[in-house]
């Protein structure tokens, strides 16, 4: 997997204490929202089953989900959310997109501007990155967590060809076997349909980017990006960090 590895974060967040917790939560909530403008019914709304789904594999109550539904359709007050990207120039040619959701741009972008400094990092100008990286679909999946006749690492691979992934690649996560399935992004909520049909357990599904090119980093230029990865993920705005860094 290209870059900071979107399973780790789901990982670390599975395993993570309250407060941390917590804050997931908040994000998830966001993401929830933001969705549900389009549409509060999961049936007739992809995005907004995608994101109540990942909410559902981090243990978010359901009480926490109704109520963020009905902030994004307007039956509750709630904040005026929007999206935001950014683009960061990391150590040693490591170049990262930031996605995040917010209710207040400028702050946003400020609060990430002070963390990419701290690590003597500086935000890109829009758009000057992101040639670099591919817009797809993003599923991942588990080995461990298959029912025993899917614990195969070929036969999940043969299911995800079969019901029409782009590509598919193998990680190690912490003894964990991650499956990353890539689809164009307008076959992202079938492609995960088509997965579960077939008995695969999905662990996240996303639209995300995809470095065209990865690029080795020095230990040093490695360690001050993976320091980078976890303040970002420290603020409230930020939901995915993406990078062109190979593993």
């Amino acid at each position: 997997m290209s870059g900071h590895s979107h399973a780790k974060t789901v990982k670390a967040t599975k395993d993570a204490n309250a407060a941390v917790k917590g804050k997931i939560f908040s994000k998830m909530a966001r993401l929830i929202s933001l969705a549900a403008k389009e549409g509060g019914s999961p049936e007739f709304n992809a995005k907004l089953k995608s994101a109540i789904d990942t909410a559902k594999k981090f243990n978010m109550p359901k009480d926490n989900i109704e109520r963020a539904i009905k902030k994004g359709t307007g039956e509750l007050e709630g904040e005026n959310l929007e999206t935001i990207v950014v683009e960061i120039l990391g150590p040693g040619g490591i170049n990262i997109i930031v996605e995040g959701i917010t209710d207040n741009k400028n702050r946003s972008f400020g609060e990430i501007k002070q963390i990419a400094q701290k690590r003597g990092c500086k935000l890109a100008n829009e758009g000057s990155l992101r040639w670099q990286f591919d817009r797809q679909g993003i599923i991942l999946a588990d080995l461990k967590s298959q029912i025993s006749n899917l614990k195969s690492k070929e036969k999940m691979e043969l299911i995800a060809i079969e019901v029409g992934a782009k590509d598919t690649q193998w990680s190690a996560e912490d003894n964990e076997e991650i499956l990353e399935i890539r689809t164009i992004p307008e076959e992202l909520a079938n492609i995960k349909m088509g997965l579960e049909e077939k008995g695969i357990e999905i662990e996240s599904a996303n639209l995300g980017w995809v470095a065209k090119e990865e690029v080795e980093a020095s230990q040093s230029d490695k360690s001050i990006a993976e320091k980078l990865f976890e303040d970002l993920n420290e603020s409230d705005s930020v939901q995915n960090i993406y990078s062109n860094l190979k593993s």
